[in-house]
């Protein structure tokens, strides 16, 4: 079964940018996104997924996901069908000792938000924390892609 493990944190400062070894730009939609499941179609660069991920266990630490590769076309087409909303962020990749931070700058009605996320084997696994790390905000919804298409971080001021 393919469980996710991550935690979510909040990015200080942009020293991220510096650090990382590589980047990509995403724009994301969602076909469903409820407390039981989403349902999204991902852009990532030259490549697209289909990506359905089930409900936040043990505080937000890990759930389903299930992730597949489509033809651009279909994800195009599929894009044309996702609720209002679409997330554009720039990701960067940092190492962190054994770990890669994903770090999120958010564009467009999120433009200002960034946050880090790391994958993790485990929901006790070790890491080690880059210094632009800011706080812990693993299993706030309101930090959820899907949440963020609904109730942007423009409207949080």
């Amino acid at each position: 079964m393919n469980t996710e493990t991550e935690r979510k944190f909040l990015v200080l400062d942009d020293t991220y940018k510096a650090a990382a070894y590589g980047s990509s730009h995403i724009r994301q939609g969602y076909l469903c996104s409820d407390r039981r499941r989403t349902i999204r179609v991902r852009i990532r660069d030259a490549h697209a997924y289909l990506t359905i991920k089930g409900p936040s266990l043990n505080g937000g630490l890990s759930r389903y996901e299930f992730e597949q590769e489509i033809p651009m076309d279909d994800a195009a087409m599929l894009m044309t069908m996702c609720d209002p909303g679409i997330i554009d962020k720039t990701r960067w990749l940092v190492k962190s000792g054994q770990h890669t931070f994903e770090v999120d700058e958010f564009h467009g009605d999120n433009d200002g938000l960034v946050i880090a996320e790391v994958e993790l084997a485990s929901e006790d696994e070790a890491y080690e924390k880059p210094a632009f790390i800011g706080q812990e905000v693993t299993g706030y919804r309101r930090y959820y892609n899907s949440q963020l298409r609904q109730n942007p971080y423009r409207l949080w001021k």
